[in-house]
């Protein structure tokens, strides 16, 4: 596991797109991390770098968009998925066999779906509270972005680090 932290929605995109160049139909990455931390924002810079068609938003009231592309990516809010059961409504094994699956808020609920598996997790680490009543400022847009490489898949990919570091010391310039 590794963590890099970002210091804006573009740094956060910018680690989307890098990720572009290693993700391949069949691989699932999920999402984690509190509402407004960045999950969509990182999907959006993974989809654009993909070549995918149509605009990257969050599935939170349809549960699954498939953006087509070569491969598709499918992007799943399961915050409003209780179980599996639930899950197999959508068809996700099959979406698995070909397509880029991301999920958010799949913690403890997806990860049967597949023993490799990218997990992403986001996190504000100022936190709202931290920064008084000054609005404006509530949100510094500094996220600790950890990823952990589960399976054979993940585990092979050992540049994924160091790709995605000097991917963002180019947003930095």
């Amino acid at each position: 596991m590794f963590t890099i932290t970002v210091k804006s929605a573009e740094d956060t995109r910018a680690l989307g797109a890098a990720l572009a160049g290693y993700v391949r139909g069949g691989d699932m990455i999920m999402l984690t991390g509190d509402l407004g931390t960045g999950k969509t924002t990182f999907t959006q810079g993974l989809g654009a770098a993909m070549g995918v068609r149509g605009r990257v938003a969050s599935p939170t009231f349809i549960i699954a968009r498939v953006h087509k592309g070569n491969p598709d990516l499918v992007h799943v809010d399961a915050y409003r998925i209780e179980d599996l059961d639930d899950l197999e409504t959508l068809d996700l094994d099959t979406a698995l066999e070909e397509s880029v699956v991301v999920i958010e808020w799949g913690e403890g609920k997806t990860e049967s779906l597949s023993k490799d598996r990218l997990e992403i997790t986001i996190l504000n680490p100022a936190g709202i509270q931290d920064l008084g009543e000054d609005l404006e400022q509530a949100d510094s847009n500094v996220r600790e972005i950890s990823f952990n490489q589960v399976g054979e898949r993940w585990l092979t990919e050992d540049t994924l680090e160091e790709t995605l570091r000097k991917a963002l010391e180019s947003t930095d310039k």
